[in-house]
């Protein structure tokens, strides 16, 4: 994905809504309606080849049961020649004495005569996901394996293992994974993987990658320790399923690849009652896809019930083979990697799905929660950055700012609490905003503030200082704890912002 283009916009691409002042009683309702720009707003689809080839759009298959797949394994061979062994041990030569030097040398010299380059497979990918195991080739399969194991830290040898038949080596993984606390599904799956990856060696069926392919210092290719080629986590969505059964022809997927990130993203469209595919719609885009596509179908009873105006429902998630659960990917691309994030929302997301549909960019909403209040605080308040401007409402939910002091990681948390320097580039904000959060919530992550502001406390100060600049926002705080007050604030936003016409 291209990195957006700093430029600011054009006046017929700002809303023409008035700033106004906010009152930030807990009390008052959801933001009202915006008013939309005479001109409508086109958006750059700034996708590589790469991305828009692995695009998928089809029907709803979460409901479906997990089927066995074939598997695409990709392996990068490296030829080892004499010059590349004399040039190993040059590279080794300063943790090695003079004798085991000298020794080594006379050893290649001896090779000389007999030597014959040989390849053997490096790397491996299944289904895009780093295997991590080791190569058992079938060549082994009478002759046996010897190998050694080195301490991580100390570098010193560890273990030394002769085995002499492929069932003797997966025994003996299996009793190496436990040992070093992998949990029973992971040992499974990597057993599996031992197993594909040296089926296809037997068969030849693989693709050969050009030798250099895999940088084992690319962090793309380790930037995801959970992968797991054989993983299906369509179990722990949270969804009603009988009302989606309900609603499911409404429903569609659709799998982007982003190439900055290295990740599937899963996206879930759920089309409006009565949908006319001339007519055009606000998107109402959800993060956290795993829980929020279970919102879909109370959000589109509400347009039923004629209660709020039509609009597109979108939640970005991630493919089955990853658990969206899981703290780690959350954290990474809705804190660490937010920025990267957001180029996908703006420039690689929200420019498609226009090209599917007919969309009103300018009455478009966007909302995170927690993590996801992170995400959206930043995408508001670096809006002005990028040519494209996908939404014209934005909710930040129980944004959890503490989150960006975890140390170890340069998250930006001074940017942050500036508000990424908006109001230093621009005099007003034309934007429309909601902050919410649940009026008792700050207890739930006591142990996670380490002396900085609570979640409440955050989202006041982040309150004060759109007041300040005199924008239109919102403030409203729910008696609930972190998380309960959603769906009711999802139903009340979609009501206000989208009265019915």
């Amino acid at each position: 994905m291209k990195k957006a283009i700093a430029i600011l916009l054009s006046v017929t691409m700002l809303l023409s809504a008035s700033a106004c002042n906010s009152n930030k009683e807990s009390s008052q309702s959801a933001p009202s309606e915006i008013v939309q720009t005479a001109e409508p707003i086109k958006l750059v689809n700034k996708m590589t080849e790469t991305e828009l080839s692995s695009v998928d759009k089809h029907a709803l298959t979460l409901l479906d049961e997990p089927v066995e797949e074939q598997h695409k394994v990709s392996i990068e061979f490296k030829t080892q020649t004499l010059d590349d062994l004399r040039a190993d041990y040059e590279s080794w030569r300063d943790q090695m004495t003079d004798e085991e030097y000298e020794e080594a040398l006379k050893n290649l010299n001896e090779m000389e005569e007999t030597w014959e380059d040989y390849t053997f497979p490096i790397y491996a990918l299944i289904d895009g996901c780093l295997y991590s195991g080791m190569f058992w080739e079938p060549m082994n399969d009478d002759t046996g394996k010897s190998f050694t194991l080195y301490d991580n830290e100390t570098g010193e040898e560890k273990e030394s293992v002769t085995l002499k038949t492929f069932e003797e080596y997966l025994e003996w993984a299996t009793q190496d994974y436990k040992k070093n606390g992998f949990p029973d599904d992971q040992i499974k799956s990597k057993i599996r993987q031992i197993e594909l990856i040296r089926d296809v060696l037997k068969s030849g069926d693989y693709e050969t990658l050009p030798e250099g392919s895999i940088d084992p210092n690319d962090p793309l290719f380790f930037s995801d320790p959970y992968a797991d080629p054989f993983a299906d986590y369509r179990n722990v969505w949270e969804y009603d399923r009988e009302a989606v059964e309900a609603i499911k022809d409404s429903i569609e997927e659709i799998n982007i690849y982003d190439e900055e990130l290295n990740t599937e993203f899963l996206i879930h469209v759920t089309l409006p009652p009565n949908y006319d595919k001339d007519k055009t719609y606000p998107v109402f885009l959800l993060t956290d896809g795993v829980w929020r596509f279970g919102n879909h179908t109370e959000l589109r009873k509400v347009m039923e019930n004629s209660e709020a105006d039509d609009v597109i429902l979108v939640s970005l998630g991630y493919n089955y083979k990853t658990d969206g659960t899981n703290p780690y990917y959350r954290f990474t691309h809705l804190i660490e990697k937010r920025t990267n994030l957001l180029d996908f929302v703006t420039d690689n997301l929200m420019p498609y799905l226009g090209e599917i549909y007919n969309i009103d960019y300018a009455n478009s909403s966007l909302y995170g929660h927690s993590n996801g209040g992170v995400f959206t605080h930043t995408a508001l308040f670096k809006s002005d950055l990028y040519e494209n401007q996908p939404f014209g409402n934005y909710i930040i939910g129980s944004p959890a700012f503490w989150g960006l002091y975890d140390e170890g990681f340069e998250l930006d948390s001074e940017g942050c609490l500036n508000d990424y320097g908006y109001f230093d580039r621009n005099d007003t904000l034309d934007k429309k905003v909601f902050l919410c959060g649940g009026s008792q919530e700050d207890p739930d992550y006591a142990d996670s503030y380490n002396g900085h502001d609570t979640t409440l406390e955050g989202l006041a100060k982040l309150n004060d200082r759109l007041e300040s600049h005199n924008a239109n926002v919102t403030y409203k705080l729910y008696e609930s704890h972190h998380y309960q007050f959603i769906p009711e604030m999802l139903i009340e936003f979609l009501k206000d912002t989208y009265p019915k016409q």
